[in-house]
Order: C-alpha cells, then sequence, then structure tokens
C-alpha cells in the first residue's frame, strides 16, 4: 500500500468512529462492522388487524438475519386501514400512503447506507408501497406478507369484509333486519390478517410471489398460522444469502417478472388496483408498461380460480388447494408465463416448481385446470372511448348483463351517491357517475366499496352501472369502471356529463361512450373550470400539486 493510500484508509477509519459509536449502543460489537446491514422495514400497527401480527414476523426474520452472519436494523413504516376508513373522507389518504410508505423506506435505507431490506406488511397499500421502495432503490430486498385473516362464519356461509358493506345495502332493502346485520358485523373479520377474499392484498401478496420477489406459498398464508412466522424467518435467511450473492430486485423485476404477475392477477380474478399499483412498480423499476400489456395478457389467460368477491372460496382456500405455486404450475404448462424469469431464491421460476403438480387436485374446487376454465380470458379489461380517452378499469366476468346503456345519473362525491343508493333513489338502467375522486380531484382516489356493496346489497348488482375517476376496493364485483382518464379535475370528459344523459358501458367492446355530439360535448367544455383544491396545505395538498393520470398509475415522481 502506498503512502497516499495508508493515509487515505487511516482517514477514513477515523471518520468512521463516531458512526461506529452510534452503532455500538444499538448492539453493535468488534466483529460487526465488516457484516452487511439489514434493514427490516415494519408496518406494524394495531390500527388493522391487517398488520396486528407484524411485530411477530419481523422478529422472527431479525432473529434469522443475526443468525446468518448479518446485522438488522428493525425500523417503522405506517399503514392506513382501507376497511375502516372506506366510505369516510379519511379513505382518501388511503393511495397517499403508498407514496409515504415508499419514501419512508427509501428514506431510512438510503440515510443509513443499508446493504439489503426485508419490508414486513399487511395492508392493501404496504405491498405496492414497500416494492416501489425496492425497485428504486434496487438493493437486495424481499417481501414477507403479514397473511390473510380466516374466514369468519355466520349461517352456514363464508363471511368476509366485504359481507358486512353489503348487508347494509340488504338492510337497507330489508331483505335483512337488525339482528342479522349485527351478527354479520360481529363475525365478518375473527382475527389477524388481511381481508380473506381475492381482494387487494391477497392479489398484491400473490402477484410479488409470482415475480419471484417473495417466498414461494408464502402468499396465501393465514396469518395466524404457525407457518407464517417461519415463512418469515426463511425470508430472512434467503435475503442475507441474496446479499452474498448481489442479487438485486431490477435482477428480478424484469418486463417478463411483471408479465407473469399480469398473468396471476387474470388467473386468480384479482383486484383492479393491481393494474395501479403494477404501473406504478413498473416505473420505479424502469420497466415499459401500460394499459394495454393488460389487455394484451388478459385475451391469454383464463380465470382458474373461484375466489371471492365473486366466486365461491376465500384465500385460505386456495392456499389448502395448492397456493399460487399450483396456479402458476398451470399457467406455466400452458405457455402463458416466462418460466426463466428469475426469483429471489436465486432459482429460475421454472425450477421454484418443478415438484408442483401440472394438474390441480381433483379432491377441491377452488383452482380449476386449463380446460375447465372459469371464464376463457382474463376478468379485467381496459375500457376506452369519449369518455375515458386514456382508459379505465372494469371486472368484465361474471356479470350477466355485459351492455348497460342508460341515464347518468350525477353525483360529485361517494357520500352522495352512497345516500341516493339507501334512500332507494336508484333505479333499474341507471348508470351512476362518481366523479371528483381521482388521483388529483379526491385527491387520493378512493375507493367506491360502500356504494357498490350498497347496490349488490339492494338487488341492483346486474341492472345498475357505475363509473368514477376513483378506485374501487378489490371486494368490488359489477359492471362498475374505475380509473377513468383524464379524471373530472383535469378536464376529463367524465366532468362533462349531464344528468339524464346517455351511458354505455360496452364490456364485450370494451367501450365507455357519453352519447352526445362532438360539438356538444365541445360546447361543454368550453365552458368547464377546474375546481377549487379541496385542500389547501398538508399531505393531501401536496399530493394533488404532484400525482400523474390513473393511466400512469398515480405516481408522484414524474
Amino acid at each position: 500500500m502506498s503512502d497516499n493510500a495508508r493515509s487515505s484508509a487511516i482517514t477514513q477509519g477515523l471518520q468512521r468512529a463516531p458512526n461506529r459509536a452510534m452503532l455500538r449502543a444499538v448492539g453493535f460489537g468488534d466483529g460487526d462492522f465488516t457484516k452487511p446491514i439489514v434493514g427490516i422495514a415494519n408496518a406494524h400497527s394495531t390500527i388493522t388487524p391487517c398488520n396486528a401480527g407484524l411485530d411477530e414476523l419481523a422478529g422472527r426474520a431479525e432473529s434469522a438475519i443475526r443468525a446468518s452472519g448479518a446485522m438488522p436494523q428493525m425500523f417503522g413504516t405506517i399503514t392506513v386501514s382501507d376497511g375502516i376508513s372506506m366510505g369516510t373522507e379519511g379513505m382518501k389518504y388511503s393511495l397517499v400512503s403508498r407514496e409515504v410508505i415508499a419514501d419512508s423506506i427509501e428514506t431510512a435505507c438510503g440515510a443509513q447506507s443499508m446493504d439489503g431490506v426485508l419490508a414486513v406488511g399487511g395492508c392493501d397499500k404496504n405491498m405496492p408501497g414497500a416494492m416501489i421502495a425496492i425497485a428504486r432503490m434496487n438493493i437486495p430486498a424481499i417481501f414477507v406478507y403479514g397473511g390473510t385473516i380466516k374466514p369468519g362464519h355466520y349461517a352456514g356461509r363464508d363471511l368476509t369484509v366485504v359481507s358486512a358493506f353489503e348487508a347494509v345495502g340488504q338492510r337497507s332493502a330489508g331483505t335483512i333486519d337488525d339482528h342479522e346485520l349485527l351478527e354479520v358485523e360481529k363475525r365478518a373479520c375473527p382475527g389477524k390478517g388481511s381481508c380473506g377474499g381475492m381482494f387487494t392484498a391477497n392479489t398484491m401478496s400473490s402477484v410479488f410471489e409470482a415475480m419471484g420477489m417473495s417466498l414461494p406459498f408464502s402468499s396465501t398464508m393465514a396469518a395466524e398460522d404457525a407457518e407464517k412466522a417461519d415463512s418469515s424467518a426463511l425470508s430472512g435467511r434467503v435475503l442475507v444469502e441474496a446479499i452474498r450473492r448481489g442479487l438485486k430486485p431490477r435482477d428480478i423485476l424484469t418486463r417478463d417478472a411483471f408479465e407473469n404477475g399480469i398473468a396471476v392477477v387474470m388467473a386468480i380474478g384479482g383486484s383492479t388496483n393491481a393494474v395501479l399499483h403494477l404501473l406504478a412498480i413498473a416505473r420505479a423499476a424502469d420497466v415499459p408498461l401500460d394499459l394495454d400489456d393488460f389487455d394484451t395478457i388478459r385475451r391469454r389467460v383464463p380465470v382458474l380460480c373461484d375466489l371471492k368477491p365473486s366466486g365461491r372460496f376465500v384465500a385460505t382456500d386456495l392456499h389448502r388447494a395448492g397456493g399460487i405455486p399450483q396456479v402458476l404450475r398451470i399457467l406455466l404448462e400452458n405457455g402463458v408465463l416466462h418460466g426463466r424469469a428469475l426469483t429471489i431464491t436465486g432459482q429460475t421460476l421454472a425450477e421454484s416448481l418443478a415438484n408442483i403438480p401440472a394438474e390441480p387436485r381433483a379432491d377441491q374446487e377452488v383452482i380449476r385446470p386449463w380446460a375447465h376454465a372459469l371464464y376463457p380470458q382474463g376478468h379485467l379489461a381496459i375500457l376506452r372511448g369519449n369518455l375515458a380517452p386514456e382508459g379505465a378499469v372494469a371486472k368484465i366476468t361474471g356479470i350477466k348483463t355485459p351492455r348497460i346503456s342508460g341515464p347518468a345519473r350525477v353525483f360529485e362525491s361517494e357520500e352522495s351517491c352512497l345516500e341516493a343508493i339507501l334512500a332507494g333513489e336508484i333505479r333499474p338502467g341507471d348508470v351512476l357517475v362518481i366523479r371528483y375522486e381521482g388521483p388529483r380531484g379526491g385527491p387520493g382516489m378512493r375507493e367506491m366499496l360502500a356504494p357498490t356493496s350498497a347496490i349488490i346489497g339492494a338487488g341492483l348488482g346486474d341492472s345498475v352501472g357505475l363509473i368514477t375517476d376513483g378506485r374501487f376496493s378489490g371486494g368490488t364485483y359489477g359492471m362498475v369502471v374505475g380509473h377513468v382518464a383524464p379524471e373530472a379535475a383535469a378536464g376529463g370528459t367524465i366532468a362533462l356529463v349531464h344528468e339524464g344523459d346517455q351511458i354505455t358501458i360496452d364490456a364485450e367492446q370494451r367501450t365507455l361512450e357519453l352519447r352526445i355530439s362532438d360539438d356538444e360535448l365541445n360546447r361543454r367544455r368550453s365552458k368547464w373550470k377546474p375546481p377549487h383544491p379541496r385542500y389547501t396545505r398538508g399531505v393531501l395538498h401536496k399530493y394533488a400539486r404532484l400525482v400523474s393520470s390513473a393511466s400512469l398509475g398515480a405516481v408522484t415522481d414524474l
């Protein structure tokens, strides 16, 4: 070593002494400073049952990381409860929280120069928020899902949180009494874990497993089962090995991985929110992805799983039937999956599925064989037309009426629409328009589970359409179209709809049209003025100023 190099090394060593002093205070010893430092982004919170069990999982991962020769450093990140805030002003913070989670994980890992990160999350936005940060930072990483809730039970049927929302509509329609409503409320969520159907949380956990960023089988485990904690510990060990090999997220999050993730969304009947989140994650990973890619993959992937909200079974049933690996093996066997895509274990996807049977077990009905799919094509479609020139997202399978053309019933907020439904003011054939609920206009792009569930509960699910520039919960089904872009606050056509205008939703032709002349549309557009911002300071104000169109993933870092 030259004198200059020796002097530089001594200087660097001296400069690191204060850093080491701080680390000694949190448990580092003399032999620990050369070990990888691994962040554990822990979204534990008692705000929601989705996240109430995460501390145990984070603790198991922490112990495993330490035993594997690395130094874990635990830090917190936020969550909000979509289910608790649903139908309230608080829901405006839900999608915003995705960005806060991403920014907080990036900030902590970047500030502390961490060598890797294990993210533990439960509720809907924990997963995409963590993965956006992981894709941005590109340090070795793994995601640990907090696990699904077990179903509640009442009167011989399985319950999920959506059952409680639908019961409100049933009570309003007079088909159940107060006693039954209370019983459903009491039993719908029996313990810890994320909402039990193939709603947004279970959809995104399944996607991350399919994309190789979580361990096999981990996405459908129940939160309260011992295997969930064991899987968390194994995730810690796998991550330390990935750090030693230099395996980074962008080695895994390739275009092939995103196509695999979309294929799984279609096969399991997943949430419309997957479209928004995958667009955002792809942007963070510098992978080209747009709305048309979803429709291309939809045409070649059937719906294989009979899962709630529109089907019969819940995530724990899917787990017992073989979980996501069984779904993946069927897709691989039929040529719609990229088997050479890499996973966090270092194996290719095909290698990880080598011991999974090519056909689902005959003693279960959750996962269908390819030849007897529930639907021949995927359930999520991109609709376009003069009402959504940038696109909109709809679930199109399982609906009895694929085309609705009727008078517009226009509402400037979710609350006003819900009031009209519960008051019995909506008629078969109506097309409800809920606007100024988009990313910028809401702000925050609220989910519309309360009105859509009330429609189902009132017996109008097959005869009423609903369009919005907001979002839908993964628990939503029926003739509903969300993510309409451009949104009303940006001057999109949805802002120009008048009460009584004829609107056509055509799922088969994948069109969304306002039936007025171009001249009339241009006349209305010339008179439209943007509304005043609903918030003039704070996080919602900042979000509204930064957020992009839903067609781009509603990201804030364009």
